[in-house]
C-alpha cells in the first residue's frame, strides 16, 4: 500500500535498499547530496549525479524519466546523517510545469509518493531526504525550492564549485555545467589548464546559508538593482528618512553614521493571571511572579486570511505560512527548527507541524523550547513567520505571537501586528540572554523571504540587543 505524504510528513523505511523515481513534465535531473550532520558533504565525492552516478551507498540508475536514486541504506557511512534527493529542471521553473511526484519503493513494493506542490519560480528543488534518526532510516517529504540556481544549491551543502573563465569584454557568472572535475556538463570536457582560485566564490555553508549570499548571490541570475520594486532591499530596514526639524536623526546604516541612541522601549514583568501585551521593541524577563525563571515555554504563532468579499459570497485565500525558530551563537547560525526539520539537533527546540493554510482557531503553529537544554553557545533564538508561496502579509490579517508557561499551559504574553505589510516574511520576536536571564523581546520586522533560507542573511541587524534604539 502507497502512503501519501505532505510536505514534512515523514514515515518508516524497512526495507534494506530504496529507490527514488520522479514523475517530471519535463526535462531535468535527478541527484542526490550526502551530508553529515552540520548539513554538508564531506567531500565531492558525497555528490551524485549524472558525470558522477556512484556515491557511498547510493546510485544513480539511468532509465524511465529522470533516472533512478538507489540507496542501500547499511552501506551508507555511519557519520552520513541524511541523503537528499534533488530534482533540477533543464530549462524553465516548475511554476511553468505541471508539479512532480516523488516516489519511494522498496522490496519490490511502493511505499510512498509526494506531490511536490507550491513550487513556483524555482528550477531547483530538495524533493525527499533519507535520514537517521535512533538507529532507523526514515524519509521525510521537504519540497524546498531553491530560486538560486544549481550552483547555489550545491555550494550551500559544501560542494566544490569553480567558477568558469568568462571573456573579458562581458563576464558571465558561474556555471557549473562546465566547470573542472567532477563535471557538471554532460559532454566530455576539453582539458583545463590549473586556475588559480576564484576571488568571488561563494562561501561555503550549511542551510540555510550561515553568512549574507555574495552580492551577485544567486550566481547565475544577479538580482536587479531595484528587485524587488515595492519593497526595501534586505538589509536596509527601517528606509533612512530625512529628520524633521528640532528631531533625531533617523537610523540608518550609512558608514561611519552613528546616531544618537533614544531611549529603548521599557522592560515589562510577567505578572499573575493577566497576559501582559507587549508593543514593538518591548521586553520582558522569562521570570514569573517571585523570580521564578521559566524553564519551558511555548511559542505560538497564528494568522487569518484576509476574507475577499465576492460575487458568489465571501472566503479567505489559503495563506501557507511556515514558522521557524533561528538558533545563534552570537552572530554565528547554530541551527534551525522548521518544516523541514521540526526537532534542532540539541533537541531542545520542537517544531509542532506545518499549517498549510491559516485556517483555524488559535494558534496556526507552535514552536516549543527547552530554555535548559538550550546549549550554553546558543545566545539568541530568533522566531520568523515566512510565506512560502509568496503571498504578502497584506493578505494577512491578526498575525500574532504569544508566550506560554508550557508547565501550566498559562499565556504569559502576547504581541499582535496590527496591519498588512508589503513582505514575504515577518521576524516576530527574539527570545535571548543577558546577564544570564533569559528574555523576551517583540520585533514585528519584514522582511522578504519565503523560506528560511532566504530569511537568514537578513537576520544579522537583529542579533544585537539594542538594535531597536
Amino acid at each position: 500500500m502507497t502512503t501519501t505524504l505532505v510536505k514534512g510528513q515523514n514515515g518508516p523505511l524497512n526495507a534494506a535498499t530504496v529507490e527514488i523515481t520522479v514523475d517530471l513534465a519535463t526535462a531535468g535531473d535527478l541527484s542526490a547530496l550526502l551530508v553529515t550532520d552540520n548539513g554538508k558533504v564531506r567531500t565531492d565525492a558525497d555528490f551524485v549525479f549524472f558525470n558522477q552516478p556512484n556515491g557511498p551507498g547510493v546510485s544513480l540508475q539511468a532509465g524511465a524519466g529522470i533516472g533512478t536514486l538507489s540507496i542501500s541504506l547499511g552501506a551508507v557511512p555511519a557519520d552520513i546523517s541524511q541523503v537528499r534527493a534533488v530534482i533540477t529542471l533543464d530549462n524553465g521553473t516548475f511554476g511553468a510545469v505541471a508539479p512532480p511526484v516523488a516516489r519511494v519503493s522498496g522490496g519490490g513494493q511502493s511505499l510512498y509518493e509526494y506531490r511536490i506542490d507550491g513550487l513556483s519560480s524555482e528550477s531547483i528543488v530538495i524533493a525527499l531526504e533519507v535520514y537517521r534518526r535512533g538507529g532507523d532510516w526514515k524519509v521525510r517529504a521537504v519540497g524546498q525550492g531553491y530560486a538560486g540556481g544549481f550552483a547555489a544549491l550545491v555550494t550551500d551543502h559544501g560542494v566544490s564549485v569553480d567558477d568558469a573563465p568568462a571573456p573579458a569584454a562581458a563576464p558571465s557568472p558561474p556555471s557549473v555545467r562546465n566547470s573542472p572535475p567532477p563535471s557538471y556538463s554532460r559532454q566530455p570536457s576539453a582539458p583545463v589548464a590549473p586556475q588559480p582560485p576564484a576571488q568571488n566564490h561563494p562561501p561555503q555553508q550549511n542551510y540555510p546559508p550561515q553568512q549574507p549570499p555574495a552580492p551577485n548571490y544567486p550566481p547565475q541570475q544577479p538580482p536587479a538593482p531595484n528587485y524587488p520594486p515595492q519593497q526595501p532591499q534586505p538589509g536596509a530596514y527601517p528606509p533612512p528618512q530625512q529628520p524633521a526639524p528640532n528631531q533625531q536623526p533617523a537610523y540608518n546604516q550609512q558608514p561611519g553614521y552613528a546616531a544618537p541612541a533614544p531611549t529603548s522601549p521599557p522592560e515589562v514583568s510577567l505578572t499573575k493571571n493577566r497576559p501582559v501585551s507587549l508593543s514593538k521593541g518591548q521586553r520582558v524577563s522569562l521570570k514569573k511572579d517571585g523570580g521564578v525563571a521559566l524553564t519551558n515555554i511555548q511559542m505560538g504563532l497564528g494568522w487569518d486570511p484576509v476574507v475577499v468579499k465576492k460575487m458568489f459570497g465571501s472566503r479567505g485565500a489559503d495563506i501557507d505560512l511556515d514558522a521557524s525558530a533561528v538558533m545563534y551563537a552570537d552572530t554565528q547560525l547554530a541551527d534551525v527548527a522548521y518544516y523541514g526539520q521540526l526537532t534542532s539537533k540539541d533537541g531542545s527546540i520542537r517544531h509542532l507541524g506545518d499549517n498549510l493554510t491559516g485556517e483555524g482557531e488559535g494558534d496556526d503553529e507552535v514552536v516549543t523550547v527547552d530554555l535548559t537544554r538550550v546549549p550554553m553557545h546558543v545566545n539568541a533564538i530568533i522566531f520568523i513567520v515566512t510565506s512560502y508561496q509568496g503571498q504578502t502579509f497584506e493578505q494577512v490579517q491578526n498575525a500574532f505571537c504569544r508566550l506560554v508557561d508550557q508547565t501550566t499551559n498559562v499565556e504569559l504574553a502576547r504581541y499582535t501586528l496590527a496591519g498588512g505589510m508589503a513582505y514575504t516574511g515577518v521576524v516576530m520576536a527574539k527570545v535571548f540572554r543577558e546577564d544570564g536571564t533569559w528574555k523576551l523581546q517583540a520585533i514585528g520586522e519584514g522582511i522578504t523571504a519565503k523560506h528560511p533560507g532566504e530569511a537568514v542573511p537578513q537576520l544579522q541587524r537583529f542579533l544585537s540587543n539594542d538594535f531597536m534604539k
